[in-house]
């Protein structure tokens, strides 16, 4: 039996809920903490968090754990959700999972686990950690299709030796086994979806409330004619398809095909679309990326072959690294192929094999 004191990050979902199950059950002595970052219009209607509260007092009550709940909302406010809007401003599309993450749940969580006494911290990410050479690294799961390294890949060394994830080895389905098993009434909870404070609301209304809705003309890249009006840059994201309001209007292509952004002119407030998916402007086979975090606390080498996902849902791409800009802080990454809809606020983070070695912001 370990004496070691973990605290885990409970949400009120099966995932969080079985890692601090299995960690019980490995005879660690696990304390659960219950995160609520985001205050603001707190209604029924949107917010998950009193119901979730529920789920991780119940679920405390059958593995037997105690649990704090602490108060982030001041830090997520001015760390992770101004970040967000002066990104959408600047008309990038952010990831505020990513900068959650490293802000919140891995820095603020981490902190005041420390204070708690406990040696390490645990969530219920899909990812692994291990220890290598001396040095701590960040591993895809086992369950290809639920990894979340990608949303992990600004984890430091410090962080990592700090943290268990002991859903590296599982499958989800195995994972919502364990729980039914266990008699832990969140076995069937639905995983939530959509940014983590804005839950299931709608997001342009969302967003409206913070930033000024700026209408501007839609054109087409092609041939510059006007075909519409947009509500603003900041609702729409390169290689977005619905929403755009001009179904019908006949282009060059296909007459019928889909139309999709594919540029925005901040300085003339101009949205530029393409007709087809496959329409090079929204093709790219090179990417300029800053900001950079790289989990090792050094950069990885120039001309190696690695892969890349400049975006979550997209697969692993064949890619190098092509140079560093010291002065700008910035890396040039080549794809072997071209890359679909490459957007700027996303992250690309780099993997060799199964090991993300981090990442950037697209510029």
């Amino acid at each position: 039996m370990s004496t070691e004191t973990v605290v885990v990050g409970l949400s009120g979902g099966v995932d969080s809920s079985v890692a601090a199950l299995l960690l019980k059950r490995q005879g660690y002595k696990v304390v659960g903490l219950f995160m609520k970052n985001w205050e603001d219009d707190d209604t029924e209607e949107y917010c998950s968090s009193r119901q979730d509260l529920i789920d991780v007092m119940s679920v405390a009550d059958v593995i037997g754990i105690d649990v704090e709940v602490v108060n982030f909302a001041a830090e997520y406010k001015d760390r992770v959700f101004a970040e967000f809007l002066r990104e959408y401003q600047a008309g990038r599309t952010p990831n505020p999972d990513v900068l959650c993450n490293a802000e919140i749940k891995f820095k603020a969580f981490l902190d005041h686990a420390m204070t708690l006494g406990a040696s390490k911290i645990a969530t219920g990410h899909y990812a692994g950690v291990r220890e290598f050479q001396g040095k701590f690294q960040l591993l895809k799961a086992e369950d290809g299709t639920k990894d979340q390294s990608y949303f992990l890949h600004r984890l430091n060394q410090a962080q990592l030796a700090k943290t268990l994830f002991p859903l590296a080895d599982y499958y989800k389905r195995d994972v919502r086994k364990i729980a039914e098993e266990a008699g832990l009434h969140v076995a069937t909870k639905k995983d939530s979806t959509g940014i983590c404070f804005i839950g299931e609301r709608p997001f342009n209304e969302f967003l409206s409330r913070y930033l000024p809705r700026q209408p501007g003309e839609i054109r087409v890249l092609d041939d510059d004619r006007v075909i519409g009006e947009h509500e603003g840059l900041m609702y729409h994201t390169l290689g977005q398809r619905k929403g755009l309001k001009i179904g019908g209007q006949k282009g060059g292509g296909g007459d019928h095909d889909a139309w999709f952004v594919a540029k925005k002119d901040m300085a003339r407030n101009i949205l530029y679309v393409v007709q087809g998916h496959d329409h090079p402007a929204l093709q790219t086979d090179t990417l300029v990326a800053g900001d950079l975090s790289w989990v090792a606390g050094e950069a990885p080498k120039t001309h190696w072959v690695y892969t890349a996902k400049p975006r979550y849902r997209t697969p692993d791409a064949p890619c190098e690294i092509d140079s560093f800009d010291a002065a700008a802080g910035t890396a040039t990454i080549k794809f072997a192929e071209p890359q679909w809809a490459v957007t700027p606020g996303q992250s690309v983070v780099v993997y060799e094999s199964r090991v993300c070695l981090g990442g950037g912001i697209i510029q």
